[in-house]
């Protein structure tokens, strides 16, 4: 008998300290949580007490070269990103930060040459110029070029492909002033 009861205080005891240790975990990951600035899982550091809101010019294409859905394209993909990345409300003027530049390239040129001398690959690039000003901490603000390329078959016709490789590199630009705009890693 006094084995079992000796027992059951042991198990009481081991409970209590259990209970007492998730209680700390549980308020040590609340304070972590609740600490400013915001990190994410999707890159963007923002402390959102102080920026919350988001200002994206269209960017016009100034490349000689162009494919006319190009600028909708882009326009939407990067508005998109920051709404659906971020907590940032996106207004007309006046924003917390502010990102507006133009499209400036899109190239095509041969990348390789198959045996008999003919171009094998066709590489697609496009460039993008940002300004980026972020009203709250003028130190991060930037002037910058963005590029992304991919390539194709050269039997292959550009219009074949020309919306599914613009929709990638829109993707990989729009990635790239993400992360140089509110990642700051």
């Amino acid at each position: 008998m006094k084995k079992v009861i000796s027992h059951i205080t042991n198990c009481h005891r081991t409970g209590v300290r259990l209970c007492m240790l998730l209680l700390c975990l549980s308020l040590g990951c609340f304070m972590l949580s609740s600490c400013v600035p915001h990190y994410s899982f999707n890159g963007a550091s923002i402390d959102y007490s102080t920026t919350k809101t988001i200002e994206i010019a269209d960017f016009p294409i100034r490349a000689s070269y162009v494919w006319g859905p190009m600028g909708p394209l882009f326009n939407n993909q990067l508005k998109d990103t920051y709404a659906n990345h971020t907590k940032l409300i996106q207004v007309k003027r006046n924003g917390d930060l502010k990102i507006e530049g133009e499209i400036t390239q899109y190239t095509q040129r041969n990348k390789s040459v198959s045996s008999e001398g003919y171009s094998a690959q066709v590489e697609l690039s496009m460039t993008v110029n940002v300004r980026f000003t972020n009203n709250k901490k003028h130190s991060d603000d930037f002037e910058r070029s963005f590029t992304a390329t991919s390539s194709y078959e050269s039997t292959q016709s550009l219009n074949s492909v020309q919306e599914e490789l613009v929709t990638q590199m829109v993707k990989e630009i729009t990635d790239q002033i993400f992360n140089a705009t509110v990642a700051n890693w």
